[in-house]
């Protein structure tokens, strides 16, 4: 075919890698190049259109129809060629006029984008998965510096978007994991291997979130590292449930080895005392009698704690019965108020109304809110603060809370606070069994005790409790 348009010095056009095509004003195919003939598959069909109406497909004909009519000069136009051989292709195409002697001729430059296209299609769906995981996603470029995070990844942090964007991933360093840690990290990954492990941050917040966290880097086609995209699954509910096994279990090994401490010492102890009494009612000496009865308070306050074993380690022999929470509450705060130390402490009651009964031991759940009121009592140190009670009821739940404005808790402490014979007071003041016994006791009634606590803003114990008792 030849064009009264390009004279054979003129088919240069051949050389050019786009499909071109030159059309008449009626859009009759005037000429194209042999770009053209291979990407449409003309010569080896041995089909020769003479109208772009039988390479562009039925459905956008008109669309491009009109295109050429109106004249639309320009780039960015977009159709779809059917092959010869019936394959259809997305195309980009731009438009350009070509002057001749009495007539004009339009110039369509066309490219197939098809497989751009695809690899467009697959980014956007891959977009889409990131950006709508439930699973916090982080992109990185090959600094380090983050170029990408998912709404998960704003929602686990506490950061917003533009506080992450451009900065380093170490903006949520717990300090956990050593400098020397991450660098074998760094290492790993710059050299093209994914890398996997369990690591710790901390929320805007403050508070510490666990995720599982894959990197992986990401390359180029000449296979340079370019970015690294960060894959976290969150563990911290998992951490929680761990711990609270991990706590289960060992106040159940230690209610066993309780029982066998209470049942060795306790025998001795009774023979301890009743001599201690016998000499006493012997002696005229008072020497020894002040020294004995030393002897014997102490002998009293080891008994007391050999109950308090034998109570966490031993089936409970109380009744029980419905039982009015608010009213026990009130009851263990009468209890607890007279002391000289509760004289400048401002207490609020805010207990919700018509809770239900709960099936309890009442005596035990009153000494449950005594001992965690002492301690609240205990944290403000005989200065003036303020202690919150309050009751709810939240579905098949009731809670309560008892806050105090005192000094607090550190991190490492409220992990062993439920423990048996750990106590920060000074020695003599505390058995360190209060909240361990505590614990026990509403773990008996399949409820839980979550405490939460920083240093100088006080503490917060919180009882939770069914409403239906067990079985």
């Amino acid at each position: 075919m030849s064009s009264p348009a390009l004279s054979k010095e003129g088919r240069v056009f051949d050389l050019l890698p786009e499909m071109i095509f030159i059309l008449d004003g009626k859009s009759a195919l005037v000429d194209y190049n042999k770009s053209a003939v291979q990407a449409m598959g003309f010569e080896s069909a041995g089909r020769h259109p003479v109208s772009m109406r039988e390479i562009v497909v039925p459905p956008l004909w008109a669309d491009f129809e009109g295109t050429m009519k109106n004249g639309a000069v320009g780039s960015g136009h977009e159709t779809r060629f059917v092959k010869a051989d019936g394959l259809e292709i997305d195309i980009s195409y731009d438009v350009r006029l070509l002057q001749a002697p009495g007539t004009t001729y339009v110039v369509v430059i066309a490219k197939d984008v098809t497989e751009q296209k695809r690899k467009e299609l697959e980014y956007l769906q891959f977009s889409n998965v990131i950006h709508y995981t439930i699973n916090p996603i982080q992109i990185t470029d090959a600094k380090g510096k983050m170029v990408y995070v998912n709404p998960a990844f704003e929602r686990v942090s506490g950061f917003s978007r533009d506080e992450l964007i451009g900065k380093n991933p170490n903006i949520l360093n717990s300090g956990r994991h050593s400098r020397d840690f991450w660098g074998k990290v760094w290492n790993h990954i710059l050299s093209g291997k994914a890398w996997v492990g369990e690591v710790e941050n901390r929320r805007k917040d403050g508070t510490p979130f666990h995720t599982e966290l894959l990197i992986s880097p990401i390359e180029d086609a000449a296979g340079t590292v370019v970015g690294f995209l960060g894959a976290h699954r969150d563990l911290t509910e998992q951490k929680i449930l761990e711990r609270q096994l991990l706590r289960s279990q060992k106040m159940e090994s230690i209610g066993t080895l309780a029982a066998g401490i209470a049942h060795e010492v306790g025998n001795p102890l009774t023979s301890i005392s009743s001599l201690v009494q016998v000499i006493l009612r012997t002696t005229t000496d008072e020497f020894t009698k002040e020294k004995l009865e030393l002897v014997k308070n102490q002998i009293t306050r080891i008994a007391r704690i050999i109950r308090d074993l034998v109570d966490f380690s031993r089936p409970s022999t109380y009744v029980v019965r419905p039982t009015d929470i608010n009213q026990t509450l009130r009851e263990a705060w009468n209890i607890v108020q007279y002391g000289k130390k509760v004289r400048d402490i401002k207490v609020e009651l805010s207990l919700a109304e018509d809770l239900p009964l709960l099936d309890v031991v009442p005596d035990q759940l009153s000494q449950v809110f005594i001992n965690i009121l002492i301690n609240a009592v205990d944290s403000l140190e005989g200065k003036a603060g303020s202690i919150w009670i309050r009751s709810s009821a939240h579905g098949n739940q009731v809670t309560v809370q008892i806050r105090d404005s005192g000094k607090g808790i550190t991190p490492e402490h409220c992990e062993k606070v439920f423990e048996p014979f750990f106590t920060t007071k000074e020695v003599g003041k505390g058995s360190g069994l209060g909240l361990w016994v505590s614990y026990g006791i509403v773990k008996s009634f399949d409820g839980d005790v979550l405490l939460q606590s920083a240093v100088g803003k006080g503490s917060t114990f919180t009882i939770v409790l069914p409403v239906k008792g067990p079985a």
